[in-house]
């Protein structure tokens, strides 16, 4: 790790050296960074708390002088977690608003339309909400991810199941598109790796509440634990309909669901709910990143409890704006790039962050936690670590 990554983000801002700079996104006073996201319908959860984390880290770091004394601005673009509107909105941000970069996308149907778009601009992706290998192989020099896989997450969650609880029939209740496709192969995956076999599967469409046919399918093979994927209403619809009906295996989920979301949809029904996270419990304070999350967040928005998905919106700007700050002055697309890819085992508050050439996906860990009396508490098992 250089010595200015160990002097901190924050030392490195306050001065303000004037520049002429031809970057779309960066003046002499101003950076201007760009999200298109869920902000309305059945995913807002998750696309508003994204918003919220990344826009307290970027306070905060604006308040102690910005990066090299220019501010930064984020413009955030809803697109319903609808791909043809992410289109519109990338489009939009790189055209129009002539952001500098993007950040902190939302869901794997919506980022993987963005993805020929950042490559023919030139334009960096940095840290979207979504574990798709989609984004992560092959490797493209303009998307850096900084959470663990869907593949990561499965893995943990089909070791956590059959090696701890010895349960064996596991069945996946799915999203119909790319992003319920790479949580069902991530379990399959996992299974045939205990030359085992997913017992049996059901669907539903995006942006809808249509679980009975899904569900209707799920109960066809009994299983003892169902693994859903999708975002919190219509898994919460699923859970729901599935106790009425007197089905009552283990419930299982992955981060996307959005945790706080999913336990205020679900109540008391959510309890025993074991869902798979990419970043600590936010009310973990041994860890340092949440501490510094958990004070900003009271400063930019008190109105906010401390929840995971915003917890992953702040350390996504803070990996963005530590390249940025070991760019120097001079400002650019390539150097950015350049300087994320040196990462290396980068210490930002108890999480290490490392990219390089050949692997864009800066975090590697899965916490698995259960909920208990409406908290998602962490389970005490051992840690999933794909480097």
């Amino acid at each position: 790790m250089r010595v200015s990554y160990r002097l901190g983000l924050l030392a490195a801002c306050a001065v303000f050296v004037p520049v002429s700079v031809a970057e779309d996104g960066v003046t002499d006073t101003e950076i201007l960074l760009g999200q298109s996201a869920a902000l309305t319908g059945a995913a807002e959860g998750l696309g508003t708390n994204m918003k919220v984390g990344m826009e307290a880290f970027f306070a905060q770091c604006n308040d102690k002088g910005g990066i090299h004394g220019r501010k930064v601005r984020l413009i955030s673009i809803d697109d319903s977690y609808e791909p043809e509107k992410t289109v519109d909105g990338t489009l939009k941000l790189i055209d129009e608003d002539k952001v500098f970069s993007l950040i902190g996308f939302v869901g794997t149907p919506t980022t993987k339309v963005a993805i020929p778009i950042v490559q023919e601009k030139k334009v960096p992706l940095v840290g979207p909400f979504t574990g798709a290998m989609l984004l992560r192989a092959p490797v493209s020099r303009y998307i850096f991810n900084i959470r663990s896989s869907y593949d990561d997450e499965t893995e943990g969650l089909v070791r956590y199941l059959l090696d701890d609880l010895k349960l064996k029939k596991i069945a996946v209740f799915y999203q119909d598109d790319s992003f319920g496709l790479a949580g069902l192969t991530g379990t399959q995956k996992a299974m045939r790796k205990r030359n085992l076999e997913v017992v049996c599967s059901g669907k539903f469409p995006r942006n809808t509440l249509a679980v009975k046919t899904g569900l209707s399918a799920v109960i066809q093979g009994q299983p003892e634990a169902v693994i859903m994927v999708g975002p919190y209403k219509p898994v919460a619809e699923f859970v729901k309909i599935a106790q009425e009906s007197q089905f009552n295996p283990l419930f299982v989920t992955i981060s996307f669901v959005g945790t706080e979301n999913l336990i205020k949809e679900l109540g008391p029904l959510s309890e025993n709910l074991v869902i798979s996270q990419v970043v600590p419990p936010p009310d973990d304070t041994t860890f340092p990143i949440v501490r510094e999350f958990c004070d900003a967040l009271k400063k930019t928005h008190p109105e906010v409890e401390p929840n995971f998905v915003a917890l992953e919106g702040f350390i996504a700007a803070k990996v963005h704006s530590l390249a940025m700050v070991e760019v120097g002055k001079d400002l650019t697309r390539e150097r950015f790039i350049s300087e994320l890819e040196k990462m290396n085992a980068l210490d930002i508050g108890g999480l290490t962050i490392s990219f390089s050439k050949d692997d864009h996906q800066g975090l590697d860990r899965v916490f698995l936690t259960r909920v208990t009396n409406g908290k998602a508490k962490a389970i005490q098992t051992r840690q999933v670590n794909r480097k």
